[in-house]
């Protein structure tokens, strides 16, 4: 198959063109490198079957012509992380909203298959213990920058499903749940990468807020297995499914796992999320996906524990 991948430079983006080209497909990259990078395609840089494109899909000439030529477009191309959301919060919904809006609606025109990455940040300030894809949303206020991330990821929701529904586009959301591994950075507040580097060099891990608020982390690969999986099934045309780990932990108790895995002996501090963010910052504290869906549809289930996630994203920063 070919493949066209935009953020295919990114974390998941990387991991997915590896995955793929290792099983003979094709595959373009359509990357802007704002957050992703090409060490991420190194491995792969040589790889007859890859194609790169260093642009921007909201202004790219290229994007329609890939989308035609492709048999799956996977579109992983977004603004991410909390701290970039704060600070430029007018960049996270241009890229987030006009990005999607010309990758669906190319895909549209031709009938391509297409999965569209979304968030657990959609589900706002649920109190559930697990969220499942039919619950009701509750987001807070357009005064706070915060929510306007999963303002814009609800609203790239909507359209591929109104694309589904009056045009048949192929089209499914995934709802990513704090997808960690190798090449994460921690340069925009992703918080294990962040936590393993302060951790080998011997500084101080920032905990922010009260330190209880729980998630629950997937590595990276078992998240490739899982999209593979979607790719070709045909049922989850016009659906949404979570992918994560249902394993809670407290941001706390994760500093606390990461200093004993890294042998460190770095101190916890607290941060104000008004000294981290802005005043007014508003955040979820409990966020665990109820995963059902996709293992009733495809047999998907996360296959990786906490412990081995953090020990590799150690190796992988001690390497670096």
């Amino acid at each position: 198959m070919k493949f066209l991948i935009t953020g295919g430079a990114g974390f998941i983006g990387s991991h997915l063109t590896e995955a793929l080209l290792a099983e003979g497909h094709r595959v373009a990259v359509m990357d802007d490198f704002s957050t992703g990078s090409r060490e991420n395609l190194a491995a792969v840089s040589g790889n007859p079957g890859l194609a790169v494109y260093e642009e921007d899909i909201t202004r790219s000439p290229h994007l329609d012509p890939l989308i035609r030529e492709s048999d799956c477009v996977i579109h992983l191309a977004a603004a991410v992380g909390v701290e970039l959301v704060v600070h430029d919060p007018v960049r996270t919904i241009r890229t987030n909203v006009e990005g999607t809006d010309k990758v669906l609606t190319c895909a549209a025109e031709c009938s391509r298959r297409c999965i569209v990455a979304s968030t657990s940040e959609v589900y706002g300030k649920s109190e559930k213990p697990f969220f499942q894809e039919t619950d009701d949303l509750r987001i807070g206020p357009s005064t706070n920058s915060r929510w306007s991330y999963a303002c814009s990821k609800l609203l790239d929701e909507f359209l591929l499903m109104a694309f589904y529904r009056n045009r048949g586009l192929p089209g499914t959301v995934v709802r990513f749940f704090n997808t960690v591994g190798p090449r994460q950075t921690g340069r925009y507040g992703m918080v294990l990468p962040r936590f393993v580097s302060a951790a080998l060099k011997g500084e101080a891990l920032s905990v922010y807020g009260t330190g209880e608020q729980t998630r629950c982390f997937c590595h990276v690969r078992d998240v490739i297995r899982a999209l593979k999986l979607l790719i070709p099934a045909e049922r989850s045309y016009g659906k949404v499914f979570n992918i994560g780990t249902s394993r809670r932990i407290s941001i706390r108790q994760l500093a606390e796992l990461v200093i004993e895995r890294a042998h460190s002996a770095s101190p916890i501090r607290k941060v104000s999320y008004e000294e981290a963010y802005e005043p007014g910052f508003e955040d979820m504290m409990n966020r665990a996906p109820d995963c059902a869906a996709i293992r009733e549809l495809c047999g998907w289930t996360p296959e990786i524990e906490l412990e081995q996630i953090i020990d590799d994203v150690i190796a992988y920063m001690k390497s670096k």
